[in-house]
């Protein structure tokens, strides 16, 4: 990070977006469904990402796909001229007007959409494309098969672009119900002989059943170089590249002799007299308080030779602050440079050290955090 980013911001913590990483992972994505166009999930401010970060790097997607109607038209006032999607419609009757000026295709998943658009049927000059959600097994949004066909048929009387929609429960695994092939089968059944184009895979689907994506796929945590199960070994061997990098530095170094404790509630024993890094990030930042000893950290030119290398978290994170083990970096000094996760420390190994998933991490990044876009 250095002191040119110290003159700008008082702690020395920053979140760094990496467009073209997004660029690469896009490029991945194609490579990977090459016959169906692209949905670029952007919902949740781009996963924590910054909508303007993504836009920079996702704008040759073939569409962006969100939740509110806000981030649509923010796209839209910043030139993005091609499709929108809105991914669980509309909220409230009234937001109709706004997503047709906005030009935004709606998924359609409940029967009270379906009457807010049959009520404005003959909304001039606007047939909107609509992706009607089939709940093929996951029980959470869309129409259950015996319900489906009549809501593609009311819609489609009703002169709306249709095309149909699934999502998978399970495509990251294979041993859990309902199983891919049994929502693709479902999915199959519920739309035959109702000719349009589908949309069904998300990120894993993608990766791992790509005799299931239909005519747009909707990747999401991939576009961000994160896994859709958690193991960085998927990223490695599907050729994604991180997108953000959480960075800090060592703000004060502590002498401990052996049997003394480290922070809140004292959960780690000094095993012998050793150095503990404090770094400037914690909880109120978005780093998982539950994060446990051992998950690391990586730390600049800290090692015996200059090099980079890994030092473990010990004690309880707090809210402003970690703290790690030295032990390995008899370099490190305060205002050594250190990644939280990025290109050096995958997301996935910190979650998995903090019992939750990548996707949590990057999108609860705390608004304190200053985020530059490179």
């Amino acid at each position: 990070m250095g002191s040119s980013a110290n003159r700008l911001i008082n702690r020395p913590i920053l979140a760094s977006v990496h467009t073209e990483a997004f660029r690469h992972n896009l490029n991945r994505i194609r490579e990977l469904a090459p016959e169906s166009k692209i949905w670029s999930v952007v919902k949740a401010k781009a996963y924590g990402h910054t909508l303007e970060a993504a836009f920079k790097g996702l704008e040759s997607t073939d569409g962006f796909a969100l939740l509110d109607i806000a981030d649509a038209q923010w796209l839209r006032d910043h030139g993005w001229a091609g499709r929108i999607l809105l991914l669980e419609g509309l909220f409230h009757p009234d937001e109709l007007e706004t997503a047709v000026k906005l030009n935004c295709d709606l998924v359609v998943h409940s029967e009270k959409q379906v009457e807010w658009l049959q009520s404005h049927q003959n909304y001039p000059g606007h047939p909107l494309n609509i992706f009607l959600k089939l709940n093929s097994g996951m029980n959470r949004l869309g129409f259950r098969p015996e319900q489906y066909r009549e809501a593609f048929h009311r819609l489609h009387a009703a002169r709306y672009h249709m095309h149909h929609m699934t999502h998978f429960a399970n495509a990251d695994q294979v041993d859990r119900l309902p199983t891919v092939g049994e929502q693709f089968e479902c999915f199959e059944k519920a739309i035959d002989g109702l000719q349009a184009p589908t949309s069904l895979a998300n990120s894993a689907a993608i990766l791992w059943h790509r005799n299931m994506l239909g005519d747009w796929v909707r990747p999401g945590i991939m576009l961000y170089g994160v896994s859709p199960t958690g193991s960085f070994a998927d990223i490695v061997r599907s050729d994604l590249q991180a997108v953000m990098e959480l960075r800090s530095e060592i703000i004060d170094i502590q002498h401990l002799k052996k049997g003394e404790h480290v922070g809140y509630g004292g959960r780690y024993e000094a095993p012998e007299d050793m150095r503990i890094g404090v770094i400037a990030c914690g909880y109120a930042d978005g780093y998982p308080r539950h994060a446990k000893d051992g998950t690391p950290v990586w730390v600049a030119s800290a090692g015996p030779d200059g090099d980079d290398v890994i030092c473990p978290i010990v004690g309880q994170v707090s809210m402003d602050m970690l703290t790690i083990d030295l032990r390995g970096a008899p370099n490190a000094n305060i205002g050594s440079l250190v990644e939280l996760w990025g290109g050096e420390v995958p997301v996935d190994d910190v979650a998995q050290m903090s019992g939750t998933i990548g996707y949590e991490l990057i999108c609860a990044l705390a608004p304190r955090v200053p985020v530059v876009i490179k």
